[in-house]
């Protein structure tokens, strides 16, 4: 097996060295894609349904929308097209033409407007909203679609920044401001239980700044969490739109007393970068560990039997364990592959499967089983008809992870209101950093310029003229949190 790069001698090569030995995703053909392996994608998998359960429960409802988007529906909402202009793929033909073998534009095909692939769908979905919405009685509108989109990245990474991804994108339709924002932080708490349930990574939730606000946004909310390395990754926003998009595509209706009023929405996502928020939180030097409730396989079963004695009783023992394992609802897999033992034991180690089960020849004699889990390295035998145990022992792994990663972000959050400590802090290491902010962009733009450290949230407001900008002096308006961030 390849071996991975430590997490202190270069976090980024490591980082890559897993998402590639551990067979989750490798390189696309095309510069910035990539490819999602089986055992990435069913990670991915797992995500979703979790959180698809969640949305549709909410009472959103899944629909797909076109991947194409005319250049003019972006142009009718100007700070969302400004937002992501320089990352459009543009088609401009429709079809090439062979000479010789060698393949070329048709100059005829060229189209009459530039269609956009779609890098978000605020403006298709809104232009069919204008076709569906006239009545208070068709409000709300609540919209979900599982899809991929394409922005021109120059700098990528897999699975955190890629040119293409996959991800979920919410888009709702309101008759009224107070039940769009209340459809805003209802997605910000499904995204929360996610993360923290379920992918166990504690978050920080609040508003972002008027600079890394969403473009088109009145109001955008970000999960914020923090990787190993102690940088920042936003994994998450949900968006309050105001009338933005309702104004823009003239979407109206009629109200219950016989007046035109506007359209109030919301649009909300997250990606694939999930996968790689995973990597980063819970991976170690020796590969992924991941999370009970997500991981692809909860229990690996290693049979060992290299002289094949008793084979068929042997065989039939190991499946014994496997429909125990299964009938309790355990997702479990036999590796009875050619590999070595020694190869089979790294492997899943670096694959983070939750518990290795080994079954070797001294376990079949004595009937038992040798347990190990990935999180701690403990192992402990166990008999057949202790198995049922496993159950809670996932369910132990699943908190002892999110609690070390919990314990992880508080022990490197600061709380400071001297800028000269702030910037000293910085330069020697990277933290989560709460201090009050006066609420200007001037503040913040310089702030970043200085340290590379940017507002991931704002946590909340406050209204004491005792409390004071930890940059500027002047009266503070926010307590936000700082961070370097990917």
């Amino acid at each position: 097996m390849a071996k991975i790069t430590k997490q202190s001698e270069s976090f980024s090569k490591w980082y890559t060295d897993v998402i590639l030995e551990a067979d989750l995703a490798d390189y696309g053909p095309v510069k910035g894609t990539m490819v999602i392996k089986p055992y990435g994608y069913s990670l991915w998998s797992n995500v979703k349904n979790i959180l698809n359960k969640k949305i549709e429960e909410s009472g959103h409802k899944n629909a797909y929308f076109p991947l194409f988007i005319p250049k003019s529906f972006l142009e009718k909402e100007a700070k969302h097209v400004e937002g992501f202009a320089k990352e459009c793929a543009v088609v401009t033909h429709s079809r090439l033409i062979s000479e010789d073998g060698v393949l070329t534009v048709d100059p005829s095909s060229k189209l009459e407007e530039e269609i956009i692939v779609r890098p978000t769908s605020e403006t298709v979905i809104w232009h069919m909203f204008k076709k569906w919405v006239t009545s208070y009685r068709d409000l709300p509108i609540k919209i979900n679609q599982w899809a991929n989109v394409v922005r021109w990245e120059m700098r990528t990474r897999l699975f955190l920044r890629t040119s293409e991804f996959l991800w979920q994108e919410g888009h709702t339709a309101h008759a009224t401001k107070e039940e769009a924002i209340e459809e805003t932080l209802i997605i910000v708490d499904i995204y929360k239980s996610l993360f923290e349930d379920h992918l166990a990574i504690p978050t920080m939730i609040g508003r972002k700044s008027n600079m890394e606000r969403f473009a088109g946004a009145d109001e955008t909310y970000s999960i914020e969490t923090m990787m190993r390395d102690k940088k920042a990754l936003q994994a998450g926003t949900s968006h309050y739109l105001g009338t933005n998009f309702g104004t823009a595509f003239d979407v109206k209706f009629q109200s219950k007393e016989n007046k035109e009023q506007p359209v109030f929405a919301t649009s909300w996502g997250v990606s694939t970068r999930m996968i790689g928020a995973l990597v980063m939180v819970h991976g170690d030097d020796k590969g992924l560990k991941l999370p009970p409730r997500v991981a692809p396989h909860q229990a690996v079963i290693i049979p060992i039997n290299p002289k094949n004695e008793a084979k068929e009783k042997f065989d039939n023992f190991v499946d014994t364990v496997h429909s125990k394992l299964k009938d309790d609802g355990i997702r479990c897999d036999i590796d009875d592959s050619n590999n070595s033992p020694g190869f089979k034991f790294n492997n899943w180690e670096l694959q983070g499967a939750p518990l290795r089960i080994d079954i070797g020849l001294k376990e079949f004699q004595n009937g038992n089983v040798t347990v190990c889990r990935r999180d701690t390295g403990e192992k402990e035998e166990m008999l057949l008809d202790q198995l049922s145990e496993l159950s809670s022992t996932l369910e132990d792994i699943q908190k002892s992870m999110y609690d070390s990663a919990n314990s992880f972000l508080k022990e490197n959050t600061f709380e400071l209101n001297d800028y000269s400590e702030f910037k000293t802090l910085l330069s020697k290491e990277n933290c989560f950093i709460k201090a009050y902010w006066d609420g200007s962009d001037d503040s913040e733009l310089k702030i970043k310029k200085e340290t590379k450290a940017t507002i991931r949230c704002i946590l909340e407001d406050v209204n004491d003229s005792k409390l004071k900008c930890m940059f500027s002096g002047k009266p503070a308006k926010h307590l936000v949190v700082f961070a370097k961030a990917y």
